[in-house]
């Protein structure tokens, strides 16, 4: 009887616990569906009345687009490659200098702009606005390059800016003198045309990016500091626009990146007692240095999908994809793991799923029939925005498990604060409508950049940092970043001055309009993460 009873009483709590779980499930996806079908984050400021204030059209003529396609082939054809903080052609930044002026003479011959240059190759550019109470922003660029090698395999020689199918090849094209070269030529087209900025603004241009800054960026920022300078925004270079690259999304996004990832690069050793080949230990420092490399690759850091800002770049691209990836991306809360799962299957997106760990460096050995005593490898990691540095350092270390391999932090950075992509958040909102002006197709949303810019100097000047420039990437063209065959169509580097000359215009509200529709849930959620 004891055993009957026992047995009821187990199959009643068995079903309360499996219509507690389908009411559960039931709720759930209940919300998710509803969510899925009125989740746009997108919505507001997109149809509000904006201040008008392009009043100079971006027209542009055949012998201008001429003229301006034949500066930025120059600009092109000038090696001002960076090898190493220690280790620049100088002889190239300094006739970089030159064709500037030679490019573009209003800008540096007009009283409104003020002009110094910074560290013998950088450029700043202060440019006052007619409302001083308007706070003024900064546009960034970067003047020198990273080495390419014609033997690499280029369709073109690296630096003979040779257009080939309506492209222009050639590096820098697209990191990061298409900035250098797009911010210029449409301010040589404002000011000739007489316009006069009510919100002033800077513009800097770094010539070492592409080794760390420290002398370029770094020094134009102790300028403006010594000056007491605040910004409203800073826009740099970073993400752009996706063609056909982000499967199942219908239709190209514009991508502005609202923070990007830390760095860091950490040195792993082993020393041990040198010896002849034919009398090997068990372990060399070569063996065991490579087990612990080994393990360091074979185990991941921890997948953090949706602890960091990725989770809105999938929200407001929800509403452009498709069933079933539209009620997923829309549920990024509830499928995270899931996607999370799917995305770090490819190196591309697996980026964002987690600090990514690359050995790039191996050194050890003397002689071949000699037993290294000393062994060395270096470990760059990119860092995820819900991470530090010293908890990627704790990670390796734990992960190594062998006292025998020194870890050391060589240099690095924890990932930047996240800027505001709300639709309070001036500089965001500014970038995205003049995106939209341009390419009203687009869908834009907020990223992350996996890799690291200038603006990282620029956190003690302002609270909201931007990396984009309307610079279309189609399948393939990631790829061509520090890569062979980079290009820019001719098309497309016109419509870089163009989203510039309406940029600097755009800039002029005194105020973001009123949210439409502010009595919608998700309008006006300040989406700081």
């Amino acid at each position: 009887m004891t055993g009957q009873s026992t047995r009821k009483r187990l199959w009643k709590f068995a079903k309360i616990t499996c219509l507690s779980l389908t009411f559960l499930l039931a709720v759930l996806l209940l919300v998710a569906g509803i969510r899925t079908m009125s989740l746009d984050v997108n919505a507001g400021l997109q149809l509000a009345n904006w201040e008008n204030t392009s009043a100079v059209a971006p027209d542009i003529s055949h012998q201008q687009r001429e003229q301006l396609l034949a500066s930025f082939k120059a600009a092109i054809r000038i090696p001002t490659v960076s090898f190493s903080e220690t280790d620049q052609n100088t002889t190239a930044l300094a006739e970089f200098n030159i064709l500037l002026k030679r490019a573009f003479p209003i800008v540096f011959s007009s009283e409104l702009v003020k002009h110094e240059v910074v560290a013998s190759y950088s450029h700043l550019f202060w440019v006052p606005g007619s409302d001083p109470a308007l706070t003024p922003y900064m546009l960034l660029a970067h003047i020198d390059v990273v080495p390419a090698a014609e033997s690499d395999g280029w369709e073109a020689p690296p630096f003979s800016a040779e257009e080939i199918d309506g492209f222009i090849y050639g590096r820098g094209t697209i990191d990061n003198k298409q900035s250098v070269m797009g911010i210029l030529q449409a301010l040589e087209y404002l000011l000739e045309r007489g316009y006069r900025p009510r919100r002033g603004f800077y513009i800097g241009l770094g010539h070492d990016e592409e080794v760390s800054g420290r002398e370029g960026a770094a020094n134009i920022v102790k300028v403006l500091k010594s000056r007491g300078v605040k910004l409203a925004y800073v826009l740099d270079e970073g993400l752009g626009v996706l063609d056909g690259i982000i499967s199942g999304l219908d239709g190209p996004a514009a991508l502005i990146g609202i923070t990007e990832k830390g760095m860091a690069n950490v040195k792993l050793s082993v020393t041990t007692a040198p010896g002849h080949s034919s009398m090997p230990p068990r372990e060399s420092s070569i063996g065991i240095l490579a087990a612990a490399v080994t393990r360091l690759e074979v185990n991941q850091m921890p997948r953090l999908f949706g602890y960091g800002p990725e989770r809105g770049t999938f929200e407001h691209l929800a509403h452009k994809f498709g069933l079933p990836l539209k009620f997923i991306m829309s549920n990024i809360w509830l499928f995270s793991p899931l996607l999370g799962r799917v995305m770090e299957r490819k190196p591309d997106t697996n980026a964002f799923v987690r600090t990514t760990l690359a050995v790039t460096m191996f050194n050890s050995g003397v002689k071949i029939n000699v037993i290294p005593p000393y062994a060395e490898a270096f470990v760059n990691l990119r860092i995820h925005s819900s991470q530090t540095v010293q908890e990627v350092l704790d990670l390796i270390r734990s992960t190594v498990g062998d006292e025998r391999v020194k870890v050391e932090l060589v240099n690095g950075f924890d990932p930047l604060p996240v800027s505001a992509y709300d639709e309070t958040a001036f500089g965001y909102q500014i970038i995205k409508k003049t995106t939209l002006d341009m390419f009203p197709q687009l869908t834009v949303a907020p990223g992350v950049c996996v890799g690291n810019t200038d603006s990282r100097h620029y956190v003690d000047l302002t609270t909201d940092i931007y990396r984009y420039a309307p610079t279309w990437f189609k399948p393939g063209d990631p790829g061509r970043f520090h890569g062979v065959n980079e290009r820019i169509s001719a098309n497309n580097y016109e419509e870089l001055v163009k989203f510039y000359f309406l940029l600097f215009q755009n800039c002029d509200i005194t105020k973001l309009p009123e949210t439409h529709g502010s009595d919608h849930e998700l309008t006006g959620r300040c989406l700081r993460t």
